[in-house]
């Protein structure tokens, strides 16, 4: 299992970021969740097998959301047990 704390940063809040994310993770067998931050960027907690999370990763950078992502920062975490689905957090 991968878990990873991902940072988007660029025009990711007010434009239907979070709720894109949320409905491509549906695609994928990924647990997490994807909340904004006070400082304009939006934070992924991300977790499940390497190649889903890596797929699922892949497709938010392939989807209409790479038009709003200027910068990317990703960092491995540990894996949360209690984490079930995917939500949107606040």
């Amino acid at each position: 299992m991968s878990a990873f704390l991902i940072h988007y940063a660029g025009h990711v809040q007010g434009v239907g970021f979070r709720y894109s994310v949320k409905q491509l993770a549906a695609g994928f067998e990924v647990t997490g969740t994807v909340r904004n931050l006070p400082d304009g960027r939006v934070e992924l907690r991300v977790q499940g097998t390497g190649d889903e999370v890596e797929a699922f990763l892949q497709d938010i950078r392939e989807s209409g959301l790479r038009h709003y992502i200027h910068e990317e920062t990703r960092a491995a975490t540990e894996r949360d047990p209690h984490l079930a689905g995917f939500v949107i957090a606040h």
